[in-house]
């Protein structure tokens, strides 16, 4: 089992920053990709940014050029935020891949206020 753990959500306003983290944990971990998605409501829940082990990143096109994704070791990921605009409120929530196995975080949410 993997237990996702983020953190950094909050309320900011647009052209602000924020920065999410999420650590994870367990037993022989073997994580080959960490990355960020979204969901707000009434929508359903898209892929915000992933960064694989080897450190090759995907962003989807709403986010190129604001959002950088980056891992400081093997099972922490961190999601840099900038220019945030309101259409970026969502709950935000880590994913992580080990041994082919998908885990979800609990969710964090982010809020901005135009």
């Amino acid at each position: 089992q993997v237990q996702l753990v983020e953190s950094g959500g909050g309320l900011v306003q647009a052209g602000g920053s924020l920065r999410l983290s999420c650590a994870a944990s367990g037993r022989m971990l073997r994580i080959s990709v960490m990355g960020w998605y979204r969901q707000a409501p009434g929508k359903e829940r898209d892929l915000v940014a992933v960064i694989t082990e080897g450190g090759t990143t995907m962003y989807a096109d709403s986010v190129k050029g604001r959002f950088t994704i980056s891992r400081d070791n093997a099972n922490t990921a961190y999601l840099q935020m900038s220019s945030l605009k309101p259409e970026d409120t969502a709950v935000y929530f880590c994913n992580v891949v080990d041994w082919g196995v998908n885990y979800w975080g609990q969710g964090t949410q982010v809020t901005v206020s135009s």
